[in-house]
């Protein structure tokens, strides 16, 4: 059933942080983020419109940054802005153009655009992250405009790698967008990004090809899109509850749905739970469980704290978020964080308090139906459900020992004692009517310090003493006069109610104190299981945290082909029995307890639990000790699973990090199979067609042709042979390099022998092509392996002909510096793209070079930085600075210099 009648705002004052948060907003910029689910729709382009309307309308508007990746329409968009100089930085021999911040700061406009949130920083920025440089002009009180890919966003990298098989490395904090003013999705069809990507208005074609063979494939967009628009929704749906806590709207405004279900300690609580849960997604709303802790809290049995436990580990596994709180009144409670959260639809079991009892404490179900005003309550009739995971068996644990606290008591008496002496030495200054509070202090102080049932002895006891010490006749228990009766018996009244009050004070303290320690200890454990990388380390930490927490000696067992295997263990356990390896088969087997203390197996020496999550089980846990009887008490019981959803889901998510990046291994090696294949079939095909083409020829035609094209023809088969005979050496050094099989045989090498050797090899390559040799006289001898230098210069003179015009200078430069030699061959070609300095470098990598590329493998700079770092230095890419054309380097440190013996000075004199 559901009622919707309007309640009266009992609240009208806003929430004193969401004051605080805008407070803190106004005296920064205002960031406006548009947010897009993939490269090329237009995120950019929309920043600029955006930019050239506030312009009209009067705003100061530079830009900080804007990365257009040659595209027209967005080139055309920059018109009169004001563009900011870049910085320039050098590293390792590269120059990169960063933000310049402090112009922006002096400059200081009303608004300034900044592209590529997510991007990183060179290294000698300001900050390593362009989202903190953002900050930093955001705090100056600047506004800003900035650009950001949904999968950049840091708390959806795992699922994007998980849809498109590629983990983005360049990640923002989700505080980032949580912290933003506004979010524009920028949102474009998969059909028309698509067609966008063919006509090359995204990447370049031979790009684009690869693109949407991958990441661009339709499925992947579809799903990107609606994470982005998810993203987005979630960040109105908070600014809208920031709006209404800023103006005491007590809500709901149902914008959108929410369901919250209300559990307590009676049967049925998983029913509710799984209905919340349908309930939700026929909605396609969030939701939330919320149990309320009141002073009776602490006088349910240990199997009902079981059943409020195992509810809400149900509802947090099945997507919601388990909400504890505090209270006297449980619907006060529940409705004010309702109104705080814009809950539009609550979810409570009926009633099984019989007629009387709801008479005397009253109905929750009742009370929410008179109250909740314009949220919707579903009242569920529910059943009683044993096992509220559906996993869990039973356990038999420990009875919790609470032993009769007679020092509680000692103390109560001593406080009442210490009342008294007081009350008779004050009664001549304060009077006889006055002394009870004397008495009432006592009895607070003991509840307030050790609970319900010593402060009623004090209250007891109180009454007593004050009766025999201070009303007439004094000395005795008789009361003549009906007035002291009265007042006898309001005090004792007044000091049962405050000594209540108070205990439950002190109840709900305690409570909250050993939830606060239990938080702290399983969010410790969180970023424990956070900071490790391998599953060896997780499972070793899982196993200490549960041994140290619950004083047990602990092992972990996980599948391994298909067998059960000890894993880890503390203290250190490498193999169990027959025994406890057939129990802990079956809690694998069955994804329900087993072993010592349970239904199944009992006669295991350990106890065996399933590790768990909605997907399934991902291994066993195997608890035992020396003590007789059960292991665990209820509290235990309850902390234990705690734990193991914790070690389970972080299980799961390394093993899904590790599917996705082997998924991503099985896709390198696919495209360089095909990146293999494609060379091949062109690489050697080309080339042996010309052969088998001249050959044929001078068979059949000899006679018919001159002496010269005879001898033509001969060149050709000589040069294709060679380019041949290039193309399968450099594919032996690859394998080479990748198997580790590379014998080095140094010996004292002359840089300008090895220099001459490798341009006589390369002559005929050369022959159309200028070139430069500049090797300063100083160069030391090197220790190095002369063929495998060889191989590597030739490689890059044969790399710089590919790429560099005809009639273009090929130059060598050898210099000495205080680190040791470089050598540098550089050309006068197109260069290499700034963003693929480094890629160049990788297997079958080649630079976007148009009609001119020539023929080549991708394979002949890989084989460079393998033998050069193989020799002990090391090769870098970059674009020379005088003129176009790309330059490499190869530097050799000073420790493999050969020192030559110096003459005698004898000798030398002579």
């Amino acid at each position: 059933m559901a009622t919707s009648r309007p309640a009266p705002r009992t609240d009208v004052r806003p929430s004193p942080d969401a004051l605080l948060a805008r407070a803190t907003r106004e005296e920064r910029g205002r960031l406006k983020i548009f947010l897009g689910a993939a490269p090329g729709v237009g995120k950019t382009y929309q920043m600029l419109t955006m930019a050239q309307a506030r312009r009209r309308d009067g705003v100061d508007v530079v830009i900080g940054v804007v990365e257009t990746h040659g595209r027209k329409e967005t080139l055309a968009l920059l018109g009169d802005l004001e563009l900011l100089p870049r910085r320039r930085l050098e590293y390792r021999g590269h120059s990169f153009d960063e933000m310049d911040i402090d112009a922006i700061l002096a400059r200081r406009p009303q608004l300034v655009l900044i592209d590529e949130l997510a991007h990183t920083n060179a290294t000698g920025s300001r900050h390593p992250k362009r989202y903190l440089d953002v900050e930093e002009i955001l705090a100056a009180g600047i506004d800003v405009y900035s650009t950001l890919n949904i999968q950049h966003v840091e708390s959806l990298s795992d699922i994007v790698a998980q849809i498109t098989g590629v983990r983005v490395r360049e990640t923002v904090p989700d505080r980032v967008l949580n912290d933003a003013d506004d979010i524009e999705v920028v949102d474009l069809a998969p059909e028309d990004l698509l067609q966008r990507l063919r006509e090359g208005k995204v990447y370049v074609p031979e790009m684009a090809s690869r693109a949407l063979e991958g990441y661009f494939a339709p499925g992947n967009l579809t799903a990107l899109r609606e994470l982005a628009l998810r993203r987005t929704a979630q960040r109105v749906d908070q600014q809208l509850l920031s709006h209404m806590r800023e103006h005491a709207i007590a809500g709901p405004w149902a914008a959108g749905e929410r369901v919250l279900v209300c559990l307590s300690e009676h049967p049925g609580g998983a029913a509710l739970v799984r209905y919340g849960k349908r309930l939700a997604d026929q909605l396609h709303a969030s939701w939330a469980a919320i149990h309320v802790e009141t002073a009776a809290s602490t006088r349910v049995s240990e199997a009902e704290r079981d059943r409020i436990a195992e509810s809400m580990r149900l509802a947090e596994r099945l997507g919601a978020d388990p909400i504890t709180v505090s209270g006297f009144d449980p619907t006060s409670e529940i409705l004010a964080w309702a109104r705080a959260n814009n809950v539009t639809q609550l979810v409570i079991g009926n009633s099984q308090r019989s007629r009387w009892a709801e008479l005397v404490r009253g109905s929750v179900v009742r009370a929410l139906l008179r109250s909740a005003g314009d949220i919707s309550v579903h009242v569920m009739g529910v059943g009683r459900d044993e096992d509220a995971d559906g996993h869990g068996s039973r356990i038999k644990t420990v009875p919790r020992a609470v032993p009769f606290p007679v020092r509680h008591y000692v103390a109560a008496a001593m406080a009442v004692a210490a009342a008294l002496v007081a009350a008779l030495v004050l009664q001549p200054w304060v009077g006889f009517a006055n002394v009870d509070l004397i008495f009432l202090t006592a009895v607070i102080a003991v509840a307030a310090r050790f609970g319900l049932w010593p402060s009623i002895a004090a209250s007891i006891t109180s009454s007593l003493a004050y009766n025999f010490f201070f009303i007439p006749p004094i000395y005795t228990f008789t009361i003549s006069d009906p007035m002291n009766l009265a007042a006898l018996f309001l005090f004792t009244v007044v000091a049962v109610v405050i000594s209540n009050l108070a205990a439950r004070v002190h109840a709900q303290a305690g409570m909250a104190h050993a939830r606060t320690a239990t938080t702290q200890a399983l969010y410790a454990f969180s970023r424990k299981l956070a900071a490790v990388v391998e599953i060896e380390d997780l499972l070793w930490a899982a196993a200490y945290q549960m041994a140290s927490m619950l004083k047990l000696d602990v092992v972990l067992l996980m599948p391994e082909e298909d067998v059960l295997t000890v894993k880890a263990g503390y203290p250190p356990e490498d193999r169990i029995d027959e025994a406890d390896l057939a129990a802990a088969k079956w809690a694998w087997d069955k994804n329900r307890a087993a072993g010592r203390g349970s239904d199944n197996l009992p006669g295991a020496k350990r106890l065996f639990l399933p590790l768990h999550t909605a997907r399934g089980p991902v291994g066993v846990v195997g608890l035992a000790s020396d003590r007789e009887g059960p292991l665990l008490t209820p509290d235990e019981r309850r902390l234990l699973d705690a734990l193991l959803d914790q070690t389970a889901v972080a299980i799961e998510h390394m093993k899904l990090t590790e599917d996705i990046d082997q998924a991503r291994v099985t896709a390198q090696t696919e495209r360089l199979r095909a990146a293999l294949l494609t060379s091949l079939s062109h690489d050697l095909k080309t080339p042996l067609a010309s052969i088998i083409g001249a050959a044929s020829s001078l068979q059949q035609y000899a006679d018919l042709y001159d002496a010269e094209t005879r001898r033509d023809l001969v060149a050709m088969i000589h040069d294709e042979a060679d380019r041949l005979n290039r193309f399968v050496h450099n594919l032996l050094d690859m394998t080479r390099l990748e198997s580790g099989h590379i014998e080095l045989l140094t010996e004292s090498v002359d840089l300008g022998e090895v220099v001459g050797a490798a341009l006589q090899r390369t002559a005929r390559v050369l022959e159309h092509h200028k070139i430069e040799v500049d090797l300063v006289s100083d160069i030391p001898m090197l220790r190095l392996d002369v063929v495998l230098i060889e191989q590597v210069l030739f490689n890059l003179l044969d790399n710089a002909a590919k790429y560099a015009p005809t009639g273009s200078v090929v130059s060598i430069r050898g210099r000495r510096n205080p680190d040791g030699v470089s050598l540098e061959v550089a050309d006068e070609g197109p260069g290499i793209p700034q963003e693929e300095l480094e890629s160049v470098f990788e297997k079958f990598y080649r630079v976007k070079g148009g009609d001119r590329r020539r023929v080549g493998t991708g394979l002949g700079l890989a084989v460079c930085r393998g033998f050069v770092e193989a020799l002990g230095g090391t090769i870098d890419a970059g674009n020379r600075s005088d003129r176009s054309g790309a330059v490499f380097t190869i530097r050799f440190p000073a420790s493999i210099e050969v020192e030559l013996p110096r003459e005698p000075a004898a000798a030398a004199s002579a």
